[in-house]
């Protein structure tokens, strides 16, 4: 190996639940330049296209340090809000995307549980790996904690709330739909579910949300689910995705 190549700083934590501290995260930031969770832009960009108009509103919830909204920039997408919870995340994004010439980008501080924003006035909203921080200490994935089911449903009244109705929430994730749909199932909502799967051997799920589309199946949490088989390569294995499994018995 080139001993001159720049290192990848230290940034996995010791454990999971310090995901949950924002001080991680700052700490994390302040290092560290780029990371993308849950793969490339490119990876997903034939489902994102679907569902993303160059004239829509977007909302990215928990941005980080990530280039998604650079992307749906170049793609003609160029209405985009971005928050996060880290003023360091906040402030290197916004340097970043001055530096680059993108002026139009709003970005700002904010709390993905407690949205900043009017009713109904996003056409889409994408979180991509930011809800899963939500389930990294919430105990049985099929009984999690009472204070993980507060957050998450915060999170997602809230997302409900911001959107415009036939608004599409999208959420990239690990979250397989057996331990999402009690969540995006709840009465309080209306929007519709649909999932597809990205990634070679090792699956993403891309959920795509639609308000005021529910079904009104009344068999649509006892539908049989078919999920693609798993393979892991080597790298994705080394990827601190991985970390964020959370039907590990399966694989």
């Amino acid at each position: 190996m080139d001993q001159t190549q720049t290192q990848k700083p230290d940034v996995v934590p010791d454990t999971a639940s310090a995901y949950l501290d924002p001080h991680y995260w700052d700490q994390r930031f302040a290092q560290e330049e780029h990371y993308e969770w849950f793969k490339e832009y490119s990876h997903f960009r034939h489902l994102i296209i679907q569902y993303v108009k160059p004239n829509s509103s977007v909302l990215e919830i928990g941005c980080g340090n990530s280039q998604l909204c650079e992307e749906l920039y170049r793609d003609g997408i160029t209405e985009l809000t971005c928050i996060d919870l880290s003023s360091v995340a906040v402030d290197k994004m916004k340097q970043r995307l001055f530096s680059k010439g993108y002026k139009g980008i709003k970005v700002l501080e904010a709390d993905m549980l407690d949205l900043p924003f009017d009713n109904e006035c996003f056409d889409v909203v994408i979180e991509k790996g930011t809800m899963d921080v939500l389930f990294v200490d919430s105990g049985d994935p099929w009984n999690p904690e009472p204070v993980t089911v507060s957050k998450v449903m915060a999170m997602l009244n809230d997302v409900h709330r911001v959107l415009k109705p036939g608004g599409i929430f999208i959420s990239i994730t690990f979250g397989q739909p057996h331990f999402r749909r009690r969540f995006f199932n709840a009465p309080t909502f209306t929007w519709s579910i649909e999932w597809k799967t990205f990634g070679d051997g090792f699956h993403y799920f891309f959920y795509i949300l639609q308000k005021g589309q529910r079904s009104l199946d009344k068999d649509e949490d006892t539908k049989k689910i078919d999920l693609p088989p798993i393979s892991l390569f080597h790298e994705e294995l080394d990827n601190e995705d991985y970390l964020f499994r959370s039907n590990l018995d399966e694989l």
